[in-house]
């Protein structure tokens, strides 16, 4: 395998345990993990001997989800007043690329088996959306953030969870920003388990892909395909609207001030502008 920043690969007996490493302080999504997870899951299907994929991360927390402090620039143009059709343009294919390293984990050929610590914000929650199977630890807190920053979910989490969670418990989500536990996480359906700590959690993900990679693995992967079927087309579809819609609508001076309110560490003041 690649030697790769954001993440380690370590292959055994058919799994591959992929785990996020950073660098940013909690798993933070920079442009090392956009660039690598794609390939990281390519280089995977291509391998026949691999039968399913542990998601794993490394230190307290699962991540914090977009690195705005290494990204927050690929907003800049857009934060420009009347910003025009160039830099929307850019942000548009910045926005698709990033949908697709998501849509690379959600099209593994094998089944994906998440196991989640600590803070899952965000970035964070498309990626574990994309999973087929998700173990939380009882410390890890879930949260759809982006709205509480000004901008709307574009990687994956509005498209994949109402199959999860249910179109309800989404909007909840979605349109508070608010934080869940993990207890609340698996009565909705969010998580399959809650274990006691982080070494339970990942023994539960690491089981349960031993069981899916004892199994006939051709019989796996028809199963993953023809569940997987019905929700391509809407799914696809959905990240189509939503990275137009952002590239329409994102710029604003209530993005420039969720933005600004992160970094200074206050709560924000929206005017709806």
């Amino acid at each position: 395998m690649t030697d790769w920043r954001a993440f380690t690969v370590d292959i055994a007996d058919h799994v591959a345990e992929v785990t996020l490493i950073g660098p940013a302080k909690g798993n933070a999504m920079g442009r090392d993990f956009w660039a690598e997870l794609p390939q990281v899951f390519a280089e995977l299907n291509a391998d026949d001997d691999i039968r399913a994929v542990v998601l794993a991360a490394s230190g307290k927390h699962f991540s914090f989800g977009l690195d705005l402090a290494e990204m927050g620039g690929e907003f800049a143009p857009l934060l420009a007043d009347q910003a025009l059709a160039g830099p929307r343009s850019r942000f548009h294919k910045l926005v698709e690329s990033m949908q697709a390293s998501v849509t690379a984990v959600a099209e593994s050929r094998v089944p994906v088996v998440a196991a989640i610590q600590g803070w899952c914000i965000g970035g964070g929650v498309d990626l574990i959306a994309a999973a087929d199977i998700r173990y939380a630890s009882a410390d890890a807190q879930f949260s759809v953030r982006e709205a509480k920053v000004g901008i709307v979910a574009d990687i994956g989490s509005l498209q994949r969870l109402p199959a999860i969670i249910g179109e309800g418990n989404l909007r909840e989500l979605a349109y508070t920003g608010k934080d869940i536990d993990a207890h609340r996480a698996l009565r909705i359906g969010l998580v399959n388990d809650v274990l006691d700590d982080v070494e339970a959690t990942l023994g539960a993900a690491r089981a349960t892909a031993a069981e899916i990679a004892a199994n006939p693995p051709r019989v796996v992967e028809g199963v993953k395909n023809v569940l997987d079927h019905p929700r391509r087309g809407p799914v696809a579809d959905g990240l189509r609207y939503v990275a137009a819609w952002n590239s329409a609508f994102l710029p604003s001076h209530d993005l420039t001030e969720g933005i600004t309110a992160v970094f200074e560490k206050r709560p924000p003041v929206y005017r709806g502008e």
